[in-house]
């Protein structure tokens, strides 16, 4: 090859993808926009994920690791946030050494000296990945990219419609994602009424810390603004859940709601958010049209995330329209039909778009669908660097036992 791969992310997918290609005989180099590998987990070291270590863990990257004397976690215990960085990735990237540059955050991938609209030779025109630097940008020429970058730096606004809802730009009082209540975020939270916006498992996080942080400071009052009418779905599987960690998430939210530790609104829209004499009000409308104003002390939004598309802009990707993922994978991950654990493997054949060395891969690749799971980005980013080193055949067999 005449210039590097570039893999664009160093968390776990994307130290994963430069493991596989350091086995394929494919010098990576790896663009971090944090200051460590893993910088964005950090922000919810606290968390515990709902899978366990062998579930978590890349197997090019045990190898490359053990070939040190690492030995793998218990298996089947489960490791929070911070202890995939410290246990994992840490080692991970000291084991890739100066393959990894961090502070060097991509902001656009193109061809170099064309633009998107030129064809002619397209497919022989190396990438240019263009970085911002402490000490200013930065250019690569690379063969191949792998965009690992993930999407936490992107939240879903509060607001419905997937618009952020007037007045939330502007608020000082809203954080975005799964605060460390208990931690070290705890003063900003304790003795406060705290909204948390959204259904999902990373909401279910934040009331059960805060409803711990009531026993503590009854001052403190969780509330909980869903949009549908019916918390049920919120709950999930609960005890028939496939995985137990995450049921058992459920459920305990499902206790607090009902034993009234967490104050439910349901059936509410976000519309818009003023600040008021050091509160914040928070206006919703209903399914029927009604509006309603909560006044609390603090929000949280937890509503997802979504891509950044904006880096790969002069790029010809083919995207699904609804989940902004590669339109061959849209229809195995979409979560009106799946979840993480019915998604099928797969790899280059459904990440690959029509400017050819170009890879979506890990959560990015999944659009605004919340079905990822590690494990199965393991299995794309192996697929995809058989397919950078020439090998198709084992490129486009994919499997992975995820139970």
């Amino acid at each position: 090859m005449t210039h590097p791969v570039i893999v664009v992310g160093a968390g776990p997918v994307g130290l994963a993808a430069a493991a596989h290609l350091l086995e394929a005989g494919i010098e990576p180099v790896v663009l971090e926009a944090g200051p460590e590998a893993g910088h964005s987990i950090r922000d919810w070291a606290h968390v515990g994920l709902f899978t366990d270590w062998q579930l978590v863990i890349d197997p090019a990257s045990a190898r490359l690791l053990e070939a040190s004397g690492w030995r793998i976690p218990p298996p089947k215990e489960y490791p929070s946030g911070g202890d995939l960085v410290e246990k994992y990735l840490k080692p991970l990237a000291a084991a890739l050494g100066n393959r990894i540059q961090v502070d060097h955050r991509v902001t656009a991938v193109s061809r170099q000296n064309v633009d998107k609209v030129v064809t002619d030779g397209r497919e022989q025109i190396p990438f240019l990945v263009r970085a911002e630097t402490d000490k200013g940008p930065v250019e690569f020429l690379a063969e191949s990219v792998i965009d690992a970058s993930g999407t936490w730096l992107t939240p879903n606004p509060v607001g419905s419609s997937g618009l952020p809802a007037i007045g939330e730009d502007t608020t000082q009082n809203i954080r975005y994602g799964i605060p460390d209540v208990l931690g070290r975020e705890r003063d900003r939270y304790q003795g406060k009424r705290v909204l948390v916006v959204g259904a999902g498992h990373s909401a279910a996080n934040v009331l059960l810390d805060l409803a711990e942080l009531a026993l503590e400071d009854p001052a403190t009052v969780p509330v909980w603004a869903i949009r549908r009418p019916d918390p049920s779905k919120a709950y999930g599987a609960m005890e028939e859940d496939e995985l137990p960690a995450r049921g058992k998430v459920g459920m305990e939210l499902r206790h607090r709601v009902e034993a009234s530790r967490i104050e439910l609104e349901a059936d509410f829209q976000v519309r818009r958010i003023e600040d008021s004499g050091g509160k914040v009000e928070v206006t919703g409308s209903a399914s029927d049209g009604s509006q309603r104003t909560l006044t609390v002390d603090e929000i949280v939004v937890a509503t997802g995330q979504r891509p950044d598309l904006a880096m790969t802009r002069e790029l010809r990707l083919q995207l699904d329209p609804w989940l902004e993922a590669p339109a061959a994978l849209a229809s195995l991950i979409d979560p009106n039909v799946h979840t993480c654990l019915t998604v099928p493997p797969h790899g280059v054949k459904q990440l690959s778009h029509p400017d050819p060395g170009f890879y979506t891969v890990g959560i990015k690749s999944y659009g605004r669908a919340p079905t990822f799971l590690m494990a199965t980005g393991y299995e794309q980013v192996r697929s995809v660097a058989a397919a950078i080193a020439g090998d198709w055949e084992a490129a486009t067999q994919t499997d992975l036992e995820l139970r």
